[in-house]
């Protein structure tokens, strides 16, 4: 145990230590440059880079712990961080701003600018963000005006707290030589421009003079804002909480998972903005970003989708194969929501705006590539792999036109044909296959003859699950059946695509049928083959991984629920989650941990195997998370605990039956509840 906690910890050190060469061509605040941007990409002195984006929310970790968690986004290849900053968070009781702890937005872009990692501020004052009326304070509702509307006193509110915001940015914009490249205003907003840009100037006249400012691109506005002045940005989902649905695959993220022209989603956010049409704007002469690319789902109370792995993989290569040259995630790192200093701070039916779901009172772990408590998923190393080949081929890559040989409207789980894209210069470009879709049981597709730019591939089986990119005339390569992944010190690396032959056609020769060898020996001169895993870790210094389940933990259940509680259905026409009240008529189990410092649970998260409605773990009566079961464990960081604590109590409210809620394939829906085991586990 003594040995495993200390390998443990010499490997977290060498990675906090040694972040590799992933962030080799990026956009780096401490080099600076004249940062532009054009039709198809950002820009550094002239130079195109197509940089991976990660959601994160520095106010819900606590502050302690974001310089490692920073640290972890970069290693994953991350180039640019995305920030909301949440009105309530900072001003929950009016003229009273809180900027201490994990509210300290300066502390937080001060370790972004030691990071050298470049930073977007999605600024509000409407955030949504599943915050409490999407972090707009609830005394803004009881001052007569209009929000998110011109209403000068609505905006004479926002104007202070962009001042109060900008007291956090000042001397760490991207001129200062800081982190803060951009500042999104709103947030799916559907009114008039007008609007957009009245926030727009406040901010400037307040003082942020930034390289370029972005909105998000749906649904679209009633009148348009003058061309050049925000970036719109895009994204797409798996799967949504916000579906008022209760049964699978509800909706049309189905349509996430083919290639299209159109950038943006019709399916996001549906509960404000009801139904979408597909339209095509002016959107090509802006680049093509994303800023809520799925890494994840937060979970509702009357929705609750379990998201794979697979599922972020796919749509990232969709959209890198549709046209994207920014690929911006939300979530990537999951989060806890602070104490509120009123009220609590999820969003939930009950409150004066955002109404329109349920949501945990702290939990925020939102099934990201990096947990709530930084936990690294396994899309973490998957999605990892794109971002080194958008690093090292960025340039290359982002100037090319996408290609679209096959139907761009399809149904759901269409299984008549392969999908794939291909992006061209006319002379080189990369095959994007995905023959993926989302609880949809997709072939193999077999004997597919893909070409592009005038080059053949052999005939392939494309196995069911396949999602890859093949390079075409990239770097002396002919051809390739396997996926580049890095260009290092002149040597080429790829991934052997699981279930089809590697095959690559160079210097006049085809080398069939090549076999794994590693990342230390060639398979040709200066090529390198890898299996999936190696190529997700490649460049990374981690002795070790997947230490999995260490010690089961003893509990005891000291008493046994009492009367049901009634689902109502809440204003928004979906279920209710349970009221504080409720959990008196909880189960209740007590759990009993091992003696040890804080410094020694370091890295341990306690993992609770458990069945039930909803779960809330506590420590001397105060609540510290909560859990709506959907299949996966309950899981809660043990290092945020104090150093005596040796006991918590868990409460759980049982399953009911018939409850108006949907529940995924993955969870046990018999009613009742019960605790099956509970362990310590590392986050890797």
């Amino acid at each position: 145990m003594c040995m495993v906690r200390t390998l443990f910890i010499l490997a977290l050190a060498l990675m906090v230590s040694a972040l590799t060469a992933v962030a080799q061509k990026s956009i780096s605040p401490q080099a600076g440059g004249e940062l532009t941007w054009d039709k198809y990409s950002l820009m550094v002195d002239g130079r195109r880079v197509v940089p991976a984006m990660g959601e994160v929310h520095y106010s819900r970790i606590p502050a302690e712990e974001w310089m490692q968690e920073v640290r972890k986004m970069k290693d994953g290849g991350i180039g640019v961080l995305a920030v909301y900053v949440f009105w309530n968070h900072i001003e929950e009781i009016e003229g009273q701003y809180d900027w201490s702890g994990q509210r300290d937005l300066r502390r937080f872009l001060e370790t972004c600018k030691q990071e050298d990692l470049p930073v977007v501020l999605r600024i509000g004052p409407f955030c949504h963000g599943e915050a409490r009326c999407g972090g707009i304070p609830d005394w803004v509702f009881t001052k007569g005006c209009k929000t998110r509307s011109e209403d000068k006193v609505f905006l004479s509110y926002v104007e202070r707290l962009y001042r109060q915001i900008f007291t956090q940015v000042q001397g760490l914009q991207w001129k200062d030589h800081g982190p803060v490249i951009a500042a999104q205003f709103d947030n799916e907003y559907r009114g008039r421009g007008s609007y957009l840009m009245a926030l727009k100037k406040m901010a400037q006249d307040i003082g942020f003079d930034l390289p370029f400012y972005t909105r998000t691109g749906w649904p679209e506005l009633a009148t348009p804002v003058p061309f050049g002045e925000m970036i719109p940005l895009y994204g797409d989902y798996a799967d949504g909480f916000w579906d008022r649905s209760i049964q699978e695959t509800a909706g049309n993220y189905y349509k996430a998972f083919n290639f299209k022209a159109f950038r943006s989603s019709t399916a996001i956010a549906t509960e404000q903005l009801g139904e979408q049409k597909e339209s095509v704007m002016s959107e090509e002469l802006y680049p093509y970003f994303t800023c809520e690319l799925g890494g994840g789902m937060a979970t509702a109370y009357h929705r609750r989708p379990y998201l794979y792995p697979e599922d972020a993989y796919s749509m990232a290569i969709v959209k890198l194969g549709s046209g994207s040259n920014l690929l911006g995630y939300y979530m990537y790192h999951g989060g806890t929501n602070p104490d509120g200093h009123v009220t609590t701070l999820n969003e939930m039916q009950r409150t004066p705006a955002t109404n329109y779901n349920d949501m945990p009172v702290k939990t925020y772990d939102f099934q990201a590539p990096l947990g709530e408590f930084g936990q690294k998923n396994p899309h973490y190393y998957m999605l990892r792999k794109l971002h080194l080949f958008m690093q090292d081929w960025g340039e290359v890559l982002a100037p090319m036109e996408a290609v679209f040989p096959c139907p761009q409207d399809v149904a759901k789980g269409d299984d008549s044909f392969l999908r794939w894209s291909y992006r061209t210069d006319g002379n080189s470009g990369f095959i994007f296959i995905n023959n993926y879709e989302r609880l949809q049981d997709l072939s193999t597709k077999r004997n597919v003859q893909l070409e592009a730019c005038g080059v053949k591939l052999p005939k392939l089986n494309i196995p069911a699950g396949t999602m890859c990119i093949f390079p075409v005339n990239i770097d002396g390569i002919r051809y390739a059946t396997a996926q580049l992944i890095a260009k290092r010190d002149g040597k080429i690396y790829l991934e052997q695509i699981k279930g089809i032959p590697t095959e690559i056609a160079i210097d006049g020769r085809v080398l069939r049928n090549l076999k794994v060898k590693g990342k230390d020996t060639p398979v040709y001169k200066n090529i390198y083959l890898l299996d999936s895993k190696a190529a997700g870790r490649l460049f990374l210094d981690e002795e070790v991984k997947e230490v999995g389940e260490i010690k089961e933990v003893p509990f005891h259940k000291v008493k046994e629920a009492e009367a049901l509680r009634t689902i109502t259905i809440g204003v928004q026409k979906v279920a209710e989650e349970p009221t504080d009240e409720d959990f008196a008529n909880a189960a209740v189990y007590t759990i009993d941990l091992p003696s040890s410092s804080s410094t020694d649970r370091a890295g341990e998260i306690l993992a609770i195997d458990y069945r039930g409605d909803v779960a809330r773990l506590y420590a001397d009566g105060q609540l510290l998370d909560d859990n709506f079961y959907d299949g996966h464990p309950f899981r809660y960081a043990l290092w945020r605990l104090p150093a005596d604590c040796r006991q918590l109590e868990l409460r759980i409210l049982p399953l009911q039956q018939d409850m108006p809620v949907y529940f995924p394939r993955e969870a046990d829906t018999t009613p009742g509840e019960t605790v099956n085991k509970i362990t310590i586990q590392y986050t890797d």
